[in-house]
């Protein structure tokens, strides 16, 4: 009987812990909120892909693994040097910012892992960054192609992580560093430029202000043409007239001769003042 107890008491000790070690604590999960999990089923299928873990208090058989995914945007900084198109070293400085599809963690754990900010991320920028800058020079790079560079490499690390399941949220370049002697080139040339432009500028508004002399010049010329064409005897006698009549009103001493002899018979003035 004694035995029998023993058997008895020594099951359910077997039993008690068989539940202590199926409810352990390792048995209880937390998901933080901007975390996802994905779960992996030692003897039930492997990796469960299709099933994503919302954020909250889960229980798993202490024989399954929870992995857990930090789904917010993450900022990865990398500096680097590459070769532009004529073969110089161009140091660039280069930020983006990516987050995991929550929906795809699965996938994403199955391909790349939790460290897939250094195994996907990291390689593809580099890439990315050496083939589009290798298409510049340096000139370019420095002075009207960065934002285009930019925008390049933006596009084509979007394609490369989005199939990867991997969303780029920004890119951003932010220095591009030359050669010393390459720089101080560029910024000559470039000023060199600016002032080349100015002296065009100022020939140009040089051109105008002649041209508008000329026709200004014409059009006086034009008017004078018109004016002493249109000057008759009849006219000039008339003037005279009203010139004589304003000047006899006039307080100075004068004396007016009517028909002074010539042929138009314009009045002559003769007077002190």
């Amino acid at each position: 009987m004694s035995q029998s107890k023993l058997i008895t008491y020594g099951i359910i000790v077997f039993i008690g812990l068989i539940a202590i070690l199926t409810f352990s604590n390792a048995t209880f999960l937390t998901i933080e909120s901007g975390e996802r999990g994905v779960l992996f089923k030692r003897f039930g299928g492997g990796l469960d892909k299709e099933n994503i873990y919302d954020p909250g208090f889960h229980v798993i058989a202490p024989w399954n693994v929870m992995y857990v995914y930090d789904i917010r945007e993450k900022q990865l900084d990398e500096d680097m040097t590459v070769l532009s198109s004529n073969g110089l070293n161009i140091k660039v400085e280069v930020t983006v910012r990516v987050n995991p599809r929550y929906d795809n963690i699965g996938d994403l754990h199955e391909k790349f892992g939790p460290q897939y900010i250094e195994s996907l991320v990291r390689p593809e920028v580099r890439s990315s960054v050496r083939e589009i800058i290798g298409q510049f020079s340096p000139e370019e790079l420095y002075s009207t192609k960065r934002n285009e560079v930019q925008i390049m490499i933006q596009e084509d690390l979007n394609e490369n992580l989005g199939e990867n399941y991997v969303d780029l949220r920004a890119t951003l370049i932010r220095n591009i560093e030359l050669p010393d002697k390459v720089r101080a080139a560029i910024e000559s040339k470039i000023e060199a430029e600016q002032q080349a432009l100015k002296y065009e500028y100022i020939l140009q508004q040089e051109r105008k202000e002649a041209e508008r002399k000329i026709i200004e010049a014409e059009a006086k010329s034009e008017s004078n043409r018109i004016l002493s064409a249109s000057l008759t005897d009849k006219i000039l006698q008339d003037k005279g007239i009203e010139a004589t009549l304003q000047l006899a009103n006039s307080p100075n001493s004068k004396v007016i001769v009517v028909g002074g002899g010539d042929k138009g018979g314009l009045p002559l003035i003769l007077g002190n003042n």
